[in-house]
């Protein structure tokens, strides 16, 4: 429903890694980095890349569902290394900063849900200077991993926002699973970390092949 100032939402959700920062392929390849360091098997790029979007222990118990608890905590210790040595180097997509920006100056609220933890995103948010553009935000240290819809569940009633008022936008399947879960409309961005063919099937209000593409249409329509 558009309401007579034509906004057609009130709440923009945004996941974070591969949908504002470009970093699905520093994540994927710290994380098959660390399965070698602890002497896990080879583990393919592609296969690091599908579990972009769940928490670390989700994403460990999805690749490596029968390692014991051990490994797992040497893996998810050994990645958490791996990553924060990076973690400075992540970029922007560009014009992601001046759409923020831009969108809070419009009036629409905006949030970050994440498969991140709390320490990482802040250190994100502070990093990018997004912090204060940013009403509320929810990670897997506070909340169930996606597709479950706890994070946006608990980001509407914080924020006062019906589900038909709030939008997600995401780069894998989880985020557009969550954003079905909670009865809430999605956008699905192609450049990070999952295929247009795997988020099509989630059906997305629009898919988007680039950064650009994304802002024209919620400067527009949004």
């Amino acid at each position: 429903m558009i309401r007579k100032d034509g906004k057609q939402f009130d709440l923009i959700v945004w996941d974070w890694d591969g949908t504002l920062v470009d970093s699905t392929g520093m994540i994927a390849g710290a994380l098959v980095k660390a399965t070698e360091q602890v002497g896990l098997p080879s583990l393919p790029l592609d296969k690091a890349r599908s579990v972009i979007g769940l928490g670390l222990r989700e994403s460990i118990d999805t690749l490596f569902g029968d390692i014991s608890a051990e490994q797992a905590q040497a893996l998810s210790k050994q990645y958490s290394i791996n990553y924060y040595t990076g973690e400075e180097k992540i970029l922007l997509f560009e014009g992601a900063q001046s759409l923020i920006t831009e969108l809070r100056r419009r009036g629409y609220k905006q949030a970050v849900a994440t498969g991140k933890g709390r320490r990482g995103l802040n250190l994100a948010l502070e990093n990018s200077g997004f912090a204060r553009y940013i009403n509320a935000t929810k990670t897997v240290d506070e909340c169930f991993s996606k597709p479950h819809p706890q994070m946006l569940d608990e980001l509407m009633d914080e924020l006062v926002v019906t589900p038909e008022r709030t939008i997600m936008i995401g780069d894998s399947t989880y985020d557009l699973q969550m954003a079905q879960n909670a009865g809430v409309q999605s956008l699905a961005v192609t450049f990070g970390a999952h295929t247009s063919d795997k988020l099509l099937k989630h059906n997305p209000k629009s898919i988007f092949n680039t950064f650009q593409e994304l802002s024209d249409w919620l400067l527009n329509n949004a």
